[in-house]
C-alpha cells in the first residue's frame, strides 16, 4: 500500500464540545487534512513539544523519549496503519543497533513522541481516502506550520446542528456544513460530520 507523509499542523479545541481536541494531520504537498480527536493530556504533551517549552519536571512522553535516547533506541517513524470503526491505530518503528522493530501504540502517544523524536509521520492511502478532510477554497495564508488555533466564535445555527439534525440532512447539505465547520477550524465537529457523509456512502 502506497504511504503518504504527514505533518502536525494544528491542534483544534473544540467550539461544540466542551473538553474536546483534535490534532490536524496535513498531507505533506497536498492539501488533505487527517483530524484525530485526541484527550486533553496527550493534546498537552503534543503542545508542549510543539511550543518548545520546558516543564519543570518531565512529562510521562518527555520520560519515554529521555528512556529511549539513554539506550540508543532511534525513533525512526510513526505509522497509522489503520482505521477500525473510528479508532485509529498506529506503531512506533525503532531502530535499536542494527535491529528494526515495531510497537503498538495509540495514535495520540505516537503522534506526542514524533514531535520529540523529530520524525516522520506517515499513513496508507487508503486511509487518508477515507478519512481525510479536504477544505476547498483554502486561503494562501496557511503555511502548513505548527501552531495552535485558537476558537472562533459560531455564526448562526447552521455549524451547531445536532447528531439528530444531521441524520435528516442530505449528503449535500452535510457537506455544505462540513465545509463551514472547516473554515471555522472546530476539526472535533467536523470529524462527527466527515463519519456521518461515509456512513451513507457504505
Amino acid at each position: 500500500m502506497k504511504k503518504v507523509e504527514l505533518e502536525i499542523v494544528a491542534l483544534s479545541h473544540s467550539i461544540t464540545q466542551t473538553h474536546s481536541y483534535a490534532v490536524v494531520l496535513g498531507e505533506v504537498s497536498g492539501l488533505r487534512r487527517l483530524p484525530i480527536v485526541i484527550g486533553a493530556f496527550e493534546a498537552q504533551a503534543i503542545a508542549v513539544a510543539l511550543e518548545r517549552m520546558q516543564p519543570s519536571r518531565p512529562l510521562t512522553h518527555d520520560l519515554f523519549a529521555n528512556f529511549m535516547d539513554t539506550f540508543a533506541i532511534d525513533l525512526l517513524e510513526v505509522l497509522i496503519y489503520k482505521l477500525e470503526e473510528g479508532v485509529f491505530f498506529a506503531k512506533l518503528v525503532c531502530r535499536n543497533n542494527e535491529d528494526t522493530v515495531e510497537i503498538d501504540s495509540r495514535t495520540s502517544d505516537a503522534l506526542a513522541l514524533a514531535v520529540r523524536a523529530n520524525c516522520k509521520i506517515y499513513t496508507y492511502e487508503n486511509i487518508l481516502e477515507t478519512a481525510g478532510l479536504f477544505l476547498e477554497n483554502e486561503g494562501s495564508d496557511d503555511a502548513g506550520g505548527e501552531s495552535e488555533t485558537t476558537d472562533v466564535p459560531v455564526a448562526g445555527k447552521a455549524t451547531s446542528a445536532s447528531d439528530a439534525d444531521m441524520k435528516r440532512m442530505s449528503l449535500d447539505e452535510l457537506n455544505d456544513l462540513l465545509q463551514k465547520v472547516l473554515e471555522q477550524e472546530d476539526y472535533v465537529r467536523a470529524i462527527h460530520i466527515r463519519d456521518e457523509i461515509n456512513s451513507r456512502k457504505k
